[in-house]
């Protein structure tokens, strides 16, 4: 009999916002205010006039929004604890109180200090009228939350799995050429064959492990060093890879499985068709608070190998850093003048040291 998983913490996370956060109190600020329009809309008659009952309506609601918001920062620590349906519960029954709490002070304070006019409802209708529009409220926002935090996993999710796809596309052929060469080197030069063993099981463990959404740029740029080395032995002379990185930030972070993919293909599809090799160019450079890193191989006129494997590294990589940048990032590709460049651009975020 299997064991339900207990909810996690990250999973209770996702699903409360950051009620203490300045972003989020402006957004429950406004869509208080939005509430408050529509509500007084609703309700508004000729007889009455429209901004007084406004004005009114929208302290109420304030009022309803800043100290819910303010309990819930107190309390989502708690409530982290606690799975998804449990959150959701005690969130609204706590939600719930406060409203029909506040809305008690205010019918007490009118009846005391005010005048009738404020609150035109009776004592009984007052709280009903609260509790029912409060209820739906919370409710639709609570819901909100829900498939908000189930699309951001989702999202995590899809690209852990083209992480997964990418370190699954190690071309077979790579490894066949790879052990040729180190048995080779076993009899011509084993301190040589011993140092490909070390590169080779190295790329397999960076490649193989298990998937994360970004590294470094220092990891990242080790990976496509090692893949290089290897492919030097097998190449030789014919494979020159020229690093002009213009000192970036080692520490920036990048999509996982990025660079090493793209130097591959630029090995794969264009290097080993020339007779007499060529040079990728892997060049670097910081513009403001991005950072753009093109890699650049020539292409033998008139051969061409299947592209379906380099088609589908480059929707993956381009996917996913959609996912991670949104329209801050971008994958641009240049195909001309004998040459096939792929530029990557990104915010120059960093780890923390």
């Amino acid at each position: 009999m299997t064991a339900t998983p207990e909810p996690t913490h990250e999973d209770t996370h996702a699903y409360l916002p950051d009620f203490c956060s300045a972003g989020t109190l402006f957004v429950i600020v406004l869509v208080a205010e939005l509430v408050a329009i529509v509500l007084t809309l609703a309700a508004h008659d000729a007889e009455r006039q429209f901004l007084i009952e406004l004005s009114k309506t929208s302290f109420f609601i304030m009022w309803l929004a800043l100290l819910g918001s303010g309990v819930m920062c107190l309390l989502r620590d708690s409530l982290e604890k606690t799975g998804k349906t449990r959150a959701f519960v005690f969130s609204f029954v706590v939600l719930e109180v406060v409203c029909l709490a506040l809305a008690e002070g205010s019918w007490q304070l009118v009846r005391i200090f005010g005048s009738s006019t404020i609150i035109s409802d009776s004592h009984l209708t007052f709280l009903l009228r609260t509790f029912a529009i409060s209820s739906i409220v919370i409710a639709l926002a609570m819901r909100y939350l829900y498939v908000s935090s189930e699309w951001r996993r989702s999202i995590v999710l899809e690209a852990q799995s083209r992480i997964s796809a990418l370190q699954a596309l190690i071309r077979p052929h790579f490894l066949f050429n790879s052990m040729n060469t180190i048995a080779a080197l076993t009899r011509s030069n084993p301190s040589q064959a011993e140092e490909a063993v070390e590169d080779l099981s190295d790329l397999l463990r960076a490649t193989m492990g298990s998937p994360k959404d970004r590294s470094s740029l220092k990891q990242e740029l080790e990976i496509a060093a090692i893949y290089q080395r290897i492919e030097k032995l097998r190449l030789g002379d014919r494979l020159n890879v020229r690093w002009q990185l213009n000192d970036l930030p080692m520490r920036a972070r990048i999509p996982n499985l990025t660079i090493q993919p793209l130097l591959e293909n630029a090995i794969y599809h264009g290097i080993e068709l020339l007779p007499d090799g060529g040079d990728v160019v892997v060049n670097g450079k910081r513009d403001g608070k991005f950072l753009e890193i093109s890699i650049s191989n020539p292409v033998a006129e008139g051969k061409a190998r299947d592209k379906m494997g380099n088609k589908m590294a480059m929707s993956n990589i381009r996917q996913r850093f959609e996912i991670a940048y949104g329209s801050r990032g971008s994958v641009d590709v240049n195909d001309s003048d004998g040459h096939f460049v792929v530029t990557l651009r990104f915010p120059a975020d960093e780890e923390p040291s």
